[in-house]
């Protein structure tokens, strides 16, 4: 194997660890978001009212609605069954759900499919895998990108309506939120990052092929016919200079006998 070669294995192994570091810190940031509080808040009070309770926190996520006040009691009140709660909560909810399973089978095919493992077979197969890990990443990471626009965009468009009643709590966005989005958009980077290294391989291939398969271009048909014009022209070339030279051979013959008349 030349050094050539070598340095381009090199860089395709480097490029498909960082795209496995990019793809699992990414589903990494997606889980925890799970298990996090304060996907939306708001903070009321803090300008005067009872001397024992001045201000309150009021915070949801996925699975409750609670409130938490300056005397670090938390109430909460959890999410009815599941055909019972939000629409846009379930929504978010399976998205999530679909983009981290996605997630599992893609970083199994990705470790499978990856230069620097030794499992999965030959070179084109370990491609094939690698390439379908990709896709499945970058579908669950855009399953996990939508689900967190749809959250933000709902408690968007009730903290700004202008139809929403003012007694209703109008939420921010918290921080669970930007750290999903973060983590999405690094799984579609290492999706990127694997297809990367197994595209233009398969282009170059697909392109070598269709040009093994490609009929000859003109030039290649003109000099084949030229094979075939270039004796039938030095022919005919011979007949007439043979011709002309019988003609002048007769030519010369009746004057010479004309000038022994003479």
């Amino acid at each position: 194997m030349s050094v050539g070669s070598d340095d381009r294995t090199m860089r395709k192994s480097l490029i498909q660890v960082f795209g496995f570091l990019f793809s699992t810190l990414g589903w990494l940031f997606v889980s925890c978001t799970l298990a996090m509080n304060y996907w939306r808040v708001i903070f009321v009070g803090g300008k005067g009212g009872s001397w024992m309770i001045k201000s309150s926190w009021y915070w949801s996520n996925l699975w409750r609605d609670c409130v938490t006040d300056t005397s670090s009691v938390t109430n909460c009140r959890d999410y009815d069954v599941l055909w019972a709660v939000t629409p846009y909560v379930q929504g978010v909810r399976g998205l999530l759900m679909v983009g981290m399973s996605l997630g599992f089978v893609a970083a199994v095919l990705c470790f499978i499919g990856m230069d620097c493992t030794y499992i999965g077979g030959s070179g084109k197969t370990k491609d094939k895998i690698l390439f379908s890990g990709a896709a499945f990443h970058f579908v669950g990471g855009v399953s996990a990108l939508a689900a967190y626009c749809l959250y933000t965009n709902r408690v968007a468009s009730s903290a700004f309506s202008p139809v929403v009643d003012r007694s209703i709590i109008r939420y921010g966005i918290g921080t669970p939120i930007f750290l999903g989005l973060a983590g999405s958009f690094f799984i579609i980077l290492g999706s990127v990052l694997y297809g990367v290294t197994v595209i233009p391989t398969r282009i170059l291939s697909a392109f070598a092929a269709s040009a093994a398969e490609a009929p000859p271009s003109y030039g290649q048909r003109t000099a084949g016919k030229s094979l075939y014009t270039t004796p039938y022209y030095a022919l005919s070339q011979r007949s007439s200079s043979s011709h002309v030279s019988s003609i002048s051979h007769v030519t010369a013959e009746k004057i010479s006998a004309r000038d022994t008349f003479v």
